[in-house]
């Protein structure tokens, strides 16, 4: 019988055990840290949990771990399997592996990475896939994991792959794969920015001669990558792309595919997640250029992504809580001419300097969090710069500073860690502080943030 070790028991974790020992495998599991509440869990999926200082020890049983993305490649467990022979794989390889043996014959597989942007570009790739009637499924770095997304009646997957989980790929491929951009992020996980790179890598190095790379063609090392793919190499962007805007609409290398008057928005990045994910549906046959503009007229993206929560006395408030990079920060601040930022939480430990590249837009930085002060200093010399002690405080400050035709834009650059359990609960009580000053915009009537 096959061994796989599970470490890390949170939804992908679960995810892995369950898929396991359904196949018969057995299942060892543990944790950094262990409660009874986790231990009850995994032994109902079938595991035999372990503490976590027993590892070594019982990897000389073991054939395969599988970590969860929580993992970084610094733990110990690494270097630990490396010295056991245990092969490590992630919850998106061992999908692939699965469904490469399934009694119908594998379904194709669409993959996205990226710093920022991920989610929207894979949701409106599915939502193309639906309007050509096709049964899509968002998986990978979602509410639903890849290995979940096997067992139910589909007929594409779109992969939202990150880096943590591309990490751990030796098979995984994708008839199609999108790189979005690439900036400084995850450097509390990845050794450095060249295993970053690397990691993101795989999803063009690991196709095939028939599957095609699609890149951003204005991030030299994005296109760097896809000049080293094995089969077809595509682009996208606003110009000199495959994949651009021209004559006022949507273009592809076969004419155009959607107005932009169809378009729920028009911002830059808009524009480009619309672009990626029509290069990736068209170029595998699976979307049509009527199904490009159908989905895009109708696309509603998820929350906390540049999404209007408020139009009130002549100024917009914009709830971009889902920016937890410096990178995803300048971008949100580049679709906007006069900003009242709120920026700041918890600093993954990049260099927030690319924010100040976007000063030119900022009337006023109201600065929050843990790392208030590093947003401050970014800033310092810009624009005024005023620390608020909580989210209450910040939405008054901002709407002291605003002038009417401002946008007040709280895209953080920095995780929410430090005040939230995640970047969703702080959009949430930006929204519902800025409730009070009325105004509030209905969220099912806006177009797709980015």
């Amino acid at each position: 019988m096959t061994t796989a070790l599970v470490y890390g028991l949170g939804i992908a974790g679960r995810s892995a055990i369950g898929a396991l020992t359904r196949r018969g495998w057995s299942v060892l599991a543990t944790d950094d840290v262990l409660d009874d509440d986790a231990r009850r869990r995994a032994g109902e999926l079938g595991a035999d949990v372990i503490d976590a200082v027993d590892v070594g020890e019982a990897l000389g049983d073991v054939d395969t771990v599988v970590p969860a993305p929580g993992v970084p490649e610094t733990h110990p467990l690494f270097a630990a399997a490396a010295e056991a022979g245990s092969v490590v794989v992630s919850e998106i390889e061992l999908a692939y592996r699965f469904e490469q043996e399934r009694a119908g014959g594998p379904r194709p597989m669409l993959a996205v990475t990226g710093t920022d942007g991920k989610t929207t570009t894979t949701l409106l790739a599915a939502a193309m896939l639906e309007a050509a009637g096709r049964r899509p499924i968002v998986a990978g770095n979602t509410d639903v994991t890849l290995l979940e997304a096997l067992d139910l009646d589909i007929d594409v997957f779109v992969v939202e792959a990150s880096s943590f989980r591309l990490r751990w790929t030796e098979q995984f491929r994708s008839e199609a794969a999108v790189w979005l951009n690439f900036a400084e992020d995850h450097l509390n996980w990845h050794e450095s920015m060249a295993s970053y790179e690397a990691a993101k890598s795989r999803i063009f190095s690991l196709q095939g001669p028939s599957d095609t790379a699609i890149g951003f063609v204005d991030d030299d090392v994005v296109m760097r990558h896809v000049r080293r793919a094995p089969g077809p190499q595509r682009s996208f962007g606003l110009t000199g792309a495959d994949y651009r805007i021209q004559h006022e609409a949507l273009w592809g290398p076969g004419g155009e595919l959607a107005p932009l008057t169809t378009m729920g928005r028009c911002l830059p990045h808009d524009l480009t997640n619309a672009l990626a994910a029509a290069a990736l549906t068209i170029e595998t046959g699976l979307a049509t250029s009527a199904a490009v503009a159908g989905a895009v007229g109708d696309f509603r993206g998820p929350a906390h992504r540049l999404e209007l929560v408020a139009d009130h006395g002549g100024v917009r408030w914009f709830d971009d809580s889902k920016a937890t990079t410096p990178h995803a920060a300048s971008v949100a601040m580049a679709a906007f001419d006069r900003v009242v930022l709120i920026a700041g939480g918890l600093n993954k430990g990049l260099d927030l300097g690319p924010m100040a590249r976007q000063a030119h837009r900022v009337r006023a930085v109201v600065a929050i969090g843990q790392d208030a002060a590093d947003i401050a200093a970014v800033f310092q010399g810009h624009c005024p710069v005023i620390v608020a002690e909580d989210m209450g405080v910040a939405v008054d400050r901002a709407a002291e500073l605003v002038r009417p035709g401002d946008v007040v834009l709280l895209s953080p650059g920095c995780a929410s860690f430090d005040w939230y359990t995640g970047y969703a609960a702080r959009g949430d009580d930006f929204r519902h502080r800025v409730e009070a000053l009325g105004g509030l915009v209905d969220p099912s009537t806006q177009g797709a943030p980015t």
